[in-house]
């Protein structure tokens, strides 16, 4: 097709959705059924993409044409009449498929939303979690899929996989794909997530260096890691602690070299860094602190790093883990406000009253609640979504969420609640020596975060404890044989 050919959302006929190019020269066969192996629910036929709705509702004999307007509650579809879901009978659309996007579809189901969902991968959404941990170690061969396949049409959810947007057009309230063709937008989501930084020194492009944010990563760093192999972590975060983790298990020789003086220093207090980098070193990992990655050498593949003291460490692999970078393009070119991720208010809302953004490429910024922050985590991510769709379904309400995250190394899962900051109090529950501890950080006496390692127990009445707002008794909370849901004073002020 011609670039810029428009594809027009026609009126909806039972049981399609149908979007075809003003282009009367092209032939017009018919699409193809639903569920053709790696369609997930969209046929395509030349001159037009035919994205198809789902089958007979519930309680229906096959074949039977369901009522389009049938309502979906609870995520589930259910007899009954959908609410019509165009904005000024055009459609919603979600630009990537990741953990928010996905969510954002699930919740506009659940309100009765039907949208389109876009996604540049054909394969199906999957898990990002797993990738640098079960998928290294090879406990699992692919990522578990978000949604079934099935989840999508069931729901409403006309999910396009393997087109890729090049432009959003404000003006005229569309998007075009990178073939040319164009759709239009009541609302639009995106979604496009994050791509892994990388070390822009000379050598970055030899085989062998890499960094991991896809299966594709995933499956392609799994080859390498083998008995004997070196393997070099630049990052002492999550994700490198992860494949170095990985790494081991495996039987390679892992170094990890941190620009900080200890490891997850961006995220936590000290007394839980020296806790891991016990745990890793005991594990068989080498370390070094303070060193930035000046070069990587070899003869077409990685065989040196480089680091700014002028020290030399071999490698056959290199794993860059020093965080990620929004991928704010799509929304930058059309005009949006960006810094360091799309701008958008407490319900997602970015500069332009029909545009939203949630997930990792998104920055929250609401002066009047004292957040600007940019948060990468499934947690925020499914949050994001479901404050967006709620938005667009006409709902103000914004439930207040205690940010979460987590990571497994060697076992251990540390898991944290709440944003910690440099001035805050730091308070020990437990024995690090026990492997199971808790660090708590207070904040004008009360509970703003907190770090659990090996215990659970504590995360749960913690969470309730940050968002509430109660003052600790700070005696009570040091202590693990108290309850800690039982660690606030009575009175709150």
């Amino acid at each position: 097709m011609a670039a810029g050919r428009r594809v027009r959302h026609r009126p909806r006929r039972r049981g399609a959705f149908r979007f075809r190019a003003r282009d009367p020269q092209l032939p017009r066969r018919p699409a193809g059924p639903a569920g053709d192996p790696g369609d997930s629910g969209t046929a395509r036929a030349e001159g037009r993409v035919r994205v198809l709705r789902p089958g007979p509702g519930p309680g229906l004999p096959q074949g039977q044409q369901h009522d389009d307007r049938s309502r979906v509650a609870a995520g589930r579809p259910r007899a009954g009449r959908r609410e019509v879901t165009e904005v000024d009978g055009r459609p919603i659309v979600i630009v990537g498929a990741g953990h928010a996007g996905v969510q954002t579809a699930a919740r506009l189901a659940e309100l009765g939303r039907e949208t389109v969902l876009i996604d540049q991968d054909e394969a199906l959404p999957y898990e990002r979690p797993p990738l640098s941990k079960d998928v290294l170690k090879g406990a699992v061969t692919t990522p578990n899929p978000l949604r079934k396949a099935d989840f999508y049409a069931a729901r409403g959810i006309a999910r396009i996989g393997g087109k890729r947007v090049a432009r959003v057009l404000r003006d005229s309230r569309e998007i075009e794909f990178a073939d040319g063709e164009r759709l239009r937008y009541g609302k639009l989501i995106l979604a496009t997530g994050s791509t892994a930084r990388t070390l822009p020194v000379p050598g970055s492009d030899l085989r062998g260096v890499r960094t991991l944010k896809t299966a594709a990563d995933a499956s392609a760093l799994r080859g390498e890691l083998a008995p004997g192999r070196r393997v070099v972590l630049v990052g002492a975060g999550y994700v490198g602690l992860e494949v170095a983790a990985a790494a081991r298990s495996l039987g390679c020789a892992v170094t990890v070299i941190e620009a900080q003086d200890r490891v997850m220093s961006r995220v936590t207090s000290d007394v839980v860094s020296r806790f891991y980098e016990d745990l890793h070193r005991a594990e068989g990992t080498r370390f070094v602190f303070g060193e930035g990655v000046t070069a990587f050498e070899g003869a077409g593949a990685v065989e040196k790093v480089v680091t700014s003291s002028g020290e030399v460490h071999e490698a056959d692999v290199v794993v860059a883990g020093i965080g990620v970078v929004p991928n704010q393009s799509l929304a930058e070119e059309a005009g949006l406000a960006c810094a360091d991720g799309v701008l958008v208010d407490r319900q997602c809302r970015t500069s332009d009253p029909d545009v939203y953004a949630v997930g990792d490429v998104v920055r929250q910024v609401c002066p009047e609640e004292g957040i600007d922050r940019r948060l990468e985590s499934v947690q925020s991510a499914v949050a994001q979504g479901i404050a967006a769709a709620d938005a667009i379904a006409g709902s103000d309400r914004v439930k207040a969420e205690v940010p979460w995250f987590w990571t497994v190394q060697h076992g251990v899962r540390l898991q944290t609640a709440g944003l910690r900051e440099p001035g805050d109090e730091v308070l020990l529950r437990g024995t690090p020596g026990q492997g199971r501890f808790s660090v708590l950080y207070l904040r004008d006496g009360r509970l703003a975060a907190i770090d659990t390692v090996g215990s659970a127990r504590d995360f749960a009445p913690a969470r309730k404890l940050i968002a509430s707002g109660a003052l600790i008794d700070r005696g009570l909370a040091a202590d693990p044989g108290v309850k800690l849901s039982q660690a606030q004073y009575l009175a709150t002020v």
